[in-house]
């Protein structure tokens, strides 16, 4: 099967995208998702909050996701829900595209595509992957898991119930318990304070009195066949206590899906353990793109749908430029498509974009710019970062070499929360210098 655009994920990032590339004039465009309906995330979180920032308007996670649906088909998208991408028979450049084998109920097939956008999102860090030790009963889950159950499978969760996290989806796990018929007894962060909204906490508190107990992680896990309780342990402090409770919930934590990523040889950043993406969010491999939360985990769905419009731009003028000047065979023009066929690619570079601590990570972590070519602009005009520490004010420097590019207004640090860098900066690479280091300066 050939087409011109084939969209891993169904979810915002990637229903948004394609329909997008529909709307600019490209041909034919798959989405593929293993799941049996599209929308990714927002099917399974009843609440409110959803659209905000692409659709203009508030809704619920599962209104949400059947107005993406909708649009992406309405544009002449083809969705092939219940089918998963298994690996790649092809990773090149050049107008031959890229092969992707689909497995479903169908059986096996190749995709031939000119382009592939990554959209397969993030998942949370299951208690396995956290190491935390003792039993293994049944009761112990991660928010999205704990929804599915909910409101897909509408079981509902008595008892009382523990969640391991204090950030926006922390939250999220409180209510939906809430709604199931738990007794939440406490968030538990090993933070020195929530990184939510306050107004989230406030809420949590006055409604179903839900306290947060900062500086407090949990130490083993007690129960044979049925959950019984935690041990949780002061972080500073060192003492621990016994807490009964029937369903423990581990929130956050994100890491991106990337296995596909991973068998295409894509480079992967070592912070946002996803595919390094430049400001365009072409990948290292010429043709393929990534976005969404796959890209940085984990930004709200609007905002991973509005990457997804934003990779959309440059994948259609990829594939328009290719179609029309063939003779571009091995070009780059995932990295340059906007600059249009028949330019002069001498010279173009990738730049690594690089963070140093307290910063985790920043995302797009690359730049490609050369000679007369300034880097365009990243989704919402802006780069994203994530810090281990709290700080209140800090200013973020922007250096290349031994220049300093900028230096930020105050922004303010809070793990597990975004932080963003203004791009204005862009337009002052020197396509012949070093990487790029975003500092805080002291």
């Amino acid at each position: 099967m050939n087409v011109d655009v084939l969209v891993v994920g169904a979810g915002p990032a990637g229903l948004t995208a394609a329909a997008e590339v529909r709307h600019l004039g490209v041909g034919s465009v798959l989405v593929a998702d293993r799941e049996a309906e599209p929308g990714g995330i927002p099917r399974h979180s009843w609440h409110t909050g959803y659209g905000l920032r692409d659709l203009h308007r508030v809704m619920t996670g599962p209104a949400y996701a059947r107005a993406l649906a909708a649009a992406a088909v309405a544009a002449g998208v083809s969705l092939r829900l219940g089918t998963t991408a298994t690996g790649w028979s092809a990773v090149q450049d050049g107008p031959g595209g890229h092969a992707v084998r689909l497995v479903s109920e169908r059986g096996l097939e190749t995709v031939q595509a000119a382009a592939v956008l990554l959209a397969t999102g993030c998942r949370e860090r299951p208690r396995a992957a956290r190491l935390v030790p003792g039993d293994r009963p049944a009761g112990v889950m991660t928010t999205g898991e704990l929804q599915q159950r909910v409101y897909l499978g509408g079981e509902r969760v008595p008892g009382r119930a523990l969640v391991v996290g204090a950030e926006h989806v922390s939250f999220s796990a409180a209510v939906t318990l809430a709604h199931a018929g738990a007794r939440v007894v406490a968030l538990v962060t090993d933070q020195e304070r929530q990184q939510s909204y306050a107004a989230f906490r406030l809420g949590a508190a006055l409604r179903w009195r839900v306290p947060v107990w900062t500086s407090t992680e949990v130490r083993r896990v007690v129960g044979r066949g049925r959950l019984a309780g935690v041990e949780v342990a002061e972080v500073r402090a060192g003492g621990s206590r016994f807490v009964p409770c029937d369903t423990l919930v581990f929130s956050g934590d994100w890491i991106p899906d990337h296995e596909l990523a991973r068998m295409a040889g894509l480079a992967l950043d070592p912070g946002t353990r996803g595919p390094e993406v430049d400001t365009i969010l072409a990948t290292s491999a010429a043709g393929v793109f990534a976005a969404g939360n796959l890209v940085h985990a984990a930004e709200t769905a609007d905002v991973a749908a509005l990457s997804g419009r934003h990779a959309a731009r440059h994948i259609a003028a990829m594939v328009k430029a290719r179609s029309r000047e063939t003779g571009l065979a091995g070009t780059n023009l995932a990295g340059a498509g906007l600059a249009g066929a028949g330019a002069a690619y001498a010279g173009v570079v990738r730049l690594s974009v690089q963070a140093g601590a307290p910063l985790r990570w920043i995302s797009p972590n690359a730049i490609t710019v050369g000679p007369g070519r300034p880097a365009a602009s990243p989704p919402l005009g802006r780069f994203v970062l994530r810090s281990h520490e709290f700080r209140r004010l800090a200013r973020l420097e922007v250096r290349q070499d031994d220049r300093l590019l900028a230096r930020s207004r105050p922004v303010r640090l809070i793990p597990g929360r975004p932080a963003h860098l203004g791009a204005g900066w862009l337009p002052r690479i020197d396509p012949a210098g070093g990487p790029v280091h975003i500092s805080v300066s002291v």
